[in-house]
């Protein structure tokens, strides 16, 4: 397929384009269009909007109801890659998932097999639906740019300090920099191992706000630290609500087992993904 297909929606900092192989018909990227751009409040704010327009076009072209976000930090798959999307290129780049009911292809029952097993979806089946998801996307994101008050941003990025606090208290840990909310972290259970760490903020808004996910990428190169691994995998089983959660599962070369197989049979990720 080439790029003209591939691309679906860009805005100046991200874009939504279909992978080199969408493993369903509901599997698209979000990614940044240039490298040197820094992951701050204005690009943070954008790649809501560019999920928020990737939700909502996958919803009205493929009845999508449930979503999932998968990517990696520090890492890129090896060997036989179960459980991890193949690799697209350096760029910083996030895996969205739509479900539906009716669908014949399920993300997790591709995921849990080899890469080199996987079918990729035909691109003349692609094409049924990449126009309809274009000017769905393009739509969405200009409404939901047009709607935004100037301000709101900024008033989400900073926080309520009242709530950083507690939050910090409860948890017994340190909030990120520059007032962004809290990061909590805990073993969930059930888990799959010692590497396996649910990371959560809230930053009190009604939706996730660009401060949740400052909040979450300074927090991960600690946890690589903490942690002792070479980088991690995770997953977002369901990014729409005010509150976000990752599963982060820590990852090396050599590790005696795949924790991502393990993950996909946990009942809160199994749903988002089988």
């Amino acid at each position: 397929m080439n790029l003209s297909r591939r691309l679906l929606y860009a805005s100046d900092i991200w874009e939504v384009a279909r992978p080199r192989t969408a493993l369903t018909a509901g599997h698209l990227l979000i990614r940044l269009s240039n490298p040197a751009i820094a992951f701050d409040l204005r690009s943070a704010a954008d790649w809501l909007v560019c999920a928020g327009a990737a939700r909502r076009a996958l919803a009205e072209v493929l009845g999508a109801t449930g979503f999932a976000v998968v990517f990696a930090h520090q890492w890129h798959p090896i060997g036989s890659a179960i459980g991890e999307p193949e690799v697209e290129s350096s760029t910083p780049t996030f895996h969205l998932f739509g479900r539906w009911d009716g669908e014949t292809v399920s993300p997790g029952g591709q995921l849990r097999l080899p890469a080199q097993r996987r079918l990729p979806v035909a691109a003349s089946e692609l094409v049924k639906y990449d126009d309809g998801l274009r000017a769905a996307l393009r739509r969405s994101a200009l409404a939901r740019a047009a709607a935004a008050e100037p301000e709101a941003a900024n008033r989400e990025a900073a926080g309520r300090e009242a709530d950083v606090e507690a939050a910090r208290r409860d948890a017994g840990v340190e909030a990120p920099p520059n007032d962004l909310p809290a990061v909590l972290s805990w073993s969930p259970e059930p888990n799959v191992g010692p590497r396996h760490t649910m990371l959560a903020t809230d930053s009190g808004t009604p939706h996730i706000a660009p401060a949740d996910l400052l909040a979450a990428a300074a927090a991960l190169p600690g946890l690589v630290t903490r942690l002792g691994v070479s980088g991690l995998s995770c997953i977002a089983a369901d990014a729409a609500g005010p509150r976000l959660e990752i599963h982060a599962l820590g990852r090396s070369v050599g590790e005696p087992v795949n924790p991502l197989e393990l993950l996909l049979k946990l009942p809160e990720v199994s749903q988002a993904l089988l």
